[in-house]
Order: C-alpha cells, then sequence, then structure tokens
C-alpha cells in the first residue's frame, strides 16, 4: 500500500512560538548567539526609538488627501489625514510574527513605557497606556495562530490575509490613544489626530514596512524552524475557538474604529458650527471628508477580509476532513489486512485462506474450471522447537512461507492454516498437474536448510543450519462438493496418509475418499 501524507500535511503551517528555555538548552552554541543577542540589540534600539519618537513629535503628522480623492470640485476642501509613526513597532511585529509573541510583546511594552515616561505621563497611567501595543501585537499572533495563513508574504492570498489583520491589529492597539488624550487633558481639536494618526501609522508600517521584510526573512527563517523543532512549544491548539476569538477580534475592532473616528470628527465640524469659526469648519471639514474616505476603505477591507478569512477556515475545513477521511480509509484498510494476514508469516490466514478457496469453489462451479488445494505440514516440527527453541521453529515457519510465495503463481492462494500447516488453493490445475506442483515443491523443500537464530552469548550469525521436509495431501474440489470443506477433507486425509507411510511424501487422493468424501482421524 503506498504511504499517504499525514492529515497535517494537508493543514497550512501552523508553527508554535519558539521557546526561551528549549533555545537555552536544545539550541546551538550560534543559535543562542544570534537570537539572543539578536534580542537584546532590539530592546536596546526600541526604547531608543521610543524616546526618539516623543523628543521628535513623530504624532499626529497632517498629511493632506490628493484632490481627486477629497473633492471633485476645486473649491471644496481637500481632505486630510494624521499620521504618527512609532517605528519600535516595526521590530517588535517582526519578532512576533517570526519567532514568536513572548518575543515580541516585551520589548514593545518597554518601548511604549519609555516613551510614556518621557512624554510626563505618571508611572501607573504610562505603565497602562505601553500595554496596547503589546496587544496589537497579540491579535496578529492570535490571526496566524487561528487560521495558519504563509507568512511569506510572497502570494496575493497571504497579503489579503494580513492586511486586514494588520488594520485590526493597528486599530485595537490604537485604544491607547484614549489614554493618551486622557492623561494630557486634550480637547476634541486634538483627540483626533493622536487617534488617527496612531491607527494610520501603525497600519503603514506594518505594510510598508514588515510585510517586505516578512516576504525575504520568513521563508529560510520557517525552513530553519522546520530543521529545529525541538526549539518550538507545541503547534496551537483549539483552533475553532481562536478563529472565533479573531472574528470577535474584527467585531469590535470596526465599531470601535467607526464610532472613534466618525464621532471626534462630527464633534469637532459641531464645535466649529456652534463657534461660527469658519476656518476651524473649513480645517474640520477637511478632516471630516478624509475621515469618511479612510472608513469606507476600511470598511471595504473588512468586507474583503471576512470574505478570504471564511474561504480560507473552509478550505481548511475540508483539508482537515479529507485528510481524516483519507487516513480512516487507510487505517480501515490496514486493519482489513491486518485481519487477513498471518502476523509471522504474512500469507493469508486461515480465514483469508478458507474465503479465497471458496471463491476458487464458485469458479468451479461456475466455469467447470479445474481447481486443486494442497494441505502441508512440517515433519516433526516439534523435535525443531525442542532442539533449536522456539525462535528456530518461527524462522523454519517464515522460511516455508517465502518459499510457498515464490512457488505459487498469482492466481494461487497459499496460507497459513494453523501452527505448522499450510494450504494452497490452485487455479486452473487438476489432480495430476497438482500432485507434480506438490512434488516440485516438496523436492525444493528437502533440498533446502534454514538458518536459526544464534544461541544466547553466541556471535551473530552463528546459529544453526535446520533441515526440515513436508509432508502433502493433494485433493482435487469439485463442483459437487457442498462446500471447501470437502474438498478439504479429502486433502486432510491424503496427508495423514502421507505421515503415516514415512513422512517427507505426497500423497494425493483416494478414490474411496472420493467416492464418500470422508476420512480417517489424524
Amino acid at each position: 500500500m503506498s504511504a499517504l501524507p499525514r492529515p497535517s500535511e494537508w493543514l497550512p503551517e501552523l508553527p508554535g512560538s519558539l521557546s526561551l528555555m528549549a533555545l537555552w538548552r536544545h539550541g546551538t552554541s550560534r543559535e543562542r548567539r544570534w537570537l539572543l543577542g539578536g534580542w537584546a540589540l532590539t530592546w536596546l534600539v526600541a526604547i531608543g526609538l521610543g524616546w526618539a519618537s516623543n523628543r521628535l513629535a513623530w504624532a499626529g503628522l497632517a498629511i493632506p488627501l490628493p484632490e481627486m480623492i477629497g473633492a471633485s470640485d476645486r473649491a471644496a476642501p481637500k481632505g486630510l489625514l494624521y499620521l504618527s509613526l512609532f517605528p519600535p513597532l516595526s521590530l517588535c511585529l517582526w519578532w512576533t510574527l517570526s519567532i514568536g509573541w513572548r518575543w515580541g510583546a516585551p520589548p514593545a511594552y518597554a518601548a511604549s513605557l519609555v516613551h510614556a515616561l518621557d512624554a510626563g505621563m505618571a508611572p501607573g497611567w504610562a505603565m497602562a497606556f505601553a500595554v496596547f501595543c503589546p496587544f496589537g501585537l497579540g491579535v496578529m499572533a492570535l490571526g496566524y495562530r487561528a487560521v495558519g495563513a504563509s507568512r511569506a508574504l510572497r502570494t496575493w492570498r497571504s497579503w489579503m490575509f494580513y492586511v486586514p489583520l494588520s488594520f485590526v491589529a493597528a486599530v485595537l492597539s490604537a485604544t491607547g490613544a484614549l489614554v493618551w488624550t486622557h492623561v494630557h487633558q486634550l480637547g476634541p481639536r486634538e483627540q483626533l489626530p493622536i487617534w488617527q494618526g496612531w491607527w494610520l501609522g501603525a497600519f503603514a508600517q506594518s505594510l510598508l514596512v514588515v510585510g517586505p521584510v516578512m516576504a525575504l526573512t520568513w521563508p529560510p527563517m520557517w525552513r530553519w524552524q522546520q530543521r529545529r523543532p525541538a526549539l518550538r512549544g507545541d503547534p496551537p491548539a483549539g483552533r475553532r475557538a481562536l478563529g472565533v476569538a479573531l472574528l470577535l477580534s474584527i467585531v469590535v475592532a470596526v465599531l470601535g474604529f467607526g464610532m472613534l473616528s466618525l464621532g471626534l470628527g462630527s464633534l469637532q465640524l459641531r464645535l466649529a458650527l456652534d463657534r461660527h469659526d469658519w476656518a476651524q469648519l473649513a480645517e474640520a471639514a477637511r478632516v471630516m471628508l478624509g475621515t469618511a474616505w479612510v472608513f469606507f476603505w476600511v470598511f471595504t477591507l473588512i468586507v474583503l477580509f471576512v470574505g478570504q478569512f471564511g474561504y480560507q477556515a473552509l478550505s481548511r475545513w475540508l483539508r482537515s476532513t479529507e485528510a481524516l477521511v483519507v487516513q480512516l480509509a487507510r487505517v480501515n484498510a490496514e486493519l482489513e489486512q491486518r485481519s487477513r494476514t498471518d502476523g509471522l508469516t504474512g500469507l493469508a490466514n486461515r480465514m483469508a485462506a478458507e474465503d479465497g478457496l471458496r471463491a476458487l469453489m464458485r469458479a468451479v462451479r461456475r466455469y467447470h474450471a479445474p481447481a486443486a488445494v494442497l494441505m502441508l505440514d512440517i515433519d516433526h516440527f516439534k523435535r525443531v522447537n525442542d532442539r533449536h527453541g522456539h525462535a528456530a521453529g518461527d524462522a523454519v515457519i517464515r522460511a516455508l512461507a517465502q518459499m510457498l510465495r515464490e512457488a505459487s503463481r498469482e492466481v494461487d492462494l497459499p496460507g497459513r492454516y494453523g501452527g505448522e500447516e499450510f494450504v494452497i488453493g490452485l487455479a486452473h490445475t487438476d489432480l495430476a498437474g497438482a500432485v507434480q506442483f506438490a512434488e516440485r515443491l516438496r523436492l525444493r523443500i528437502a533440498e533446502s536448510q534454514v538458518k536459526a537464530p544464534a544461541p544466547e552469548g553466541a556471535a551473530r550469525g552463528d546459529g544453526p543450519l535446520i533441515a526440515y521436509t513436508v509432508s502433502i495431501g493433494v485433493a482435487e474440489m469439485r463442483a459437487t462438493d457442498d462446500g471447501i470443506e470437502d474438498s478439504l477433507r479429502r486433502a486432510d486425509a491424503a496427508l495423514y496418509r502421507a505421515k503415516q507411510t514415512g513422512r517427507n511424501r505426497v500423497e494425493a487422493e483416494t478414490p474411496e475418499a472420493s467416492a464418500d468424501g470422508s476420512s480417517s482421524g489424524r
């Protein structure tokens, strides 16, 4: 039976995270040096960039939208977007996707904490604020653990999963903007740039920086992880629950994004109208236009993502179901084969041999084709076991089975009937031809020797050579027989005569046995 792939080979890649403890115990010195050294360097760079992002005021950078997107009328105000840059996110997101969330989250938390403390936040608020960046990284890790999509980002399908997931992670991590605006007591006019800049900046970094880097680095990283399974944790379990959690995160992200973005933009418009501040109204209109267009494209992106996620989930379910069905069929076939195969010799066991003889009997009755059955018994087999041990007896039985297999045609059926007794069903063979076949087989067996296993304490290959013989009874299968039991009784009676008349002989059924179908007891 040809080997079939395991069900795990039919599923997408679902790697477990790299274990720090396993790396320390089982990793090579080079692996520990590169990974731990690179991780320590990431901590230093992330903390430095977190400090620099505050000192250089990379938050809430205003970006005007192209006129063709903001409005078709030149007199109308152009759209305006806000973008915040937080470079530690790119570093930590790469570690999260390539190695594991436990590797990317700690430096991300440290960078956010330094950024908040340098901005004047109280330690308690700074610690709460720093949680949201690792939270967004956790959403990315959750998505890939739930689906197992490729992280190489070299196909449109992998990007179709990565892009919406990056947006969801960016929106959820941008929830920290609420803490920032509350601590700094920012008014409605200043809140939208912080909120929109945060999620849009995180989203842009994920697409423009981390995406291309993953396309270059993930294939060799994945090959290395496959070669070093001892360094990874177990693959994720409970993918159905993970998928539900991911979809719930998407729903929460979309609702929160719409409420905050459109709500803050509307609030700016209302304040400008209440104050009759036309300059502020124009700016608020530009912001609202940009926010509305972004919401439209975000909503479109989410619809595509949900469709792609459903497709991938369905495809994974179909692949896993097909793999399980194939595995079940293979196991059933193996069990069926084992139930019909003698474990010691590999020949058909008694049940399978009798089924084969019944099929042969049906051919005799339907087509009147000649057929015969042989019964063989090893002479003085008990002496072999007593003198050389049961292992030697098993070796003799296996050798005889191999000889029967080699002497039989494809249409014949050799089988082990029990103990040292064997049967062979010969198709398209009359009684005379069966006797000739049995005699050739008997001579071949008598001239052979079996290498017995070496006794305990002896060198390997020093076992004795064992010569043995067989007695064979031959009977013809007849259409008038009530069943194979009649043919087997005649063959057994002939075998009994071969034993009684000196062994190492071939005896055919007698006319008396053919007439009454009876035999003497053995």
